[in-house]
């Protein structure tokens, strides 16, 4: 065995702690109602904690027991999967609605934590949309072509143009509208720590009654232009 093997202590484990948070001693304190005196003891090694203020304090700190005893800053080993895919518009697995046309991108890849999406919006008023959606994680839209309004549940509407872009909580209920164009191109990423997030996209797609390809969506011509309104 290593004798420079560094184990953490409880002690070394709430330093950690405190310091990454930036609170003071007496700020830890109030938080997890421990007295100061008792928990500079602690983080100096000269005291422990009896099982239920360890409780106590793992409530508090809304953290599991076991991760007291575990050093937060220790740098895990980076796993390398090695994972590639090429997304191409023809290979993608596309969803159609009255509303926009998806075609999501690298499907291939199983337990994907990012999912890339090549979209066409067609709504023209939120009215038209209807319910605003919801599901897991984040995303990040992008607009390629053409002009969206951005309807989102606790936000004033916001128009983006070619070339600008937004980020939002997916949880939050939200849409995405044409403005002044009678399509728009966008390219957005989904987001979440929830690996089945391909799998709530689709039965979201299912709860509005759009049609989903059963495998791969061959698309024979190159995707249209954003087409601005004849005034």
């Amino acid at each position: 065995m290593d004798s420079k093997t560094h184990h953490p202590t409880l002690g070394s484990v709430l330093r950690s702690l405190r310091t990454r948070h930036g609170w003071t001693l007496k700020e830890m304190s109030e938080r997890v109602d421990i007295p100061v005196s008792t928990l500079s003891k602690v983080e100096h090694d000269r005291l422990t904690l009896t099982y239920d203020k360890l409780q106590q304090l793992s409530q508090r700190l809304d953290m599991r027991m076991a991760d007291l005893f575990s050093d937060p800053d220790a740098a895990a080993e980076p796993v390398v999967t090695a994972r590639r895919s090429l997304g191409f518009v023809d290979d993608a697995v596309r969803v159609t609605t009255k509303n926009y046309d998806y075609y999501y991108l690298c499907t291939e890849l199983r337990r994907k934590r990012m999912i890339p999406v090549v979209g066409y919006v067609r709504a023209k008023s939120v009215h038209e949309f209807g319910e605003l959606v919801r599901h897991p994680g984040e995303e990040y839209v992008y607009v390629l072509e053409g002009a969206i309004k951005v309807h989102t549940e606790f936000y004033d509407p916001v128009v983006l143009r070619a070339g600008e872009s937004i980020y939002i909580d997916s949880s939050m209920g939200h849409a995405y509208v044409v403005e002044e164009c009678d399509e728009a191109m966008i390219l957005g990423i989904m987001s979440s720590a929830d690996e089945s997030l391909m799998q709530s996209l689709m039965s979201l797609h299912a709860d509005t009654g759009a049609p989903r390809a059963a495998g791969t969506a061959k698309r024979k011509t190159k995707p249209a232009k954003a087409r601005t309104r004849s005034k």
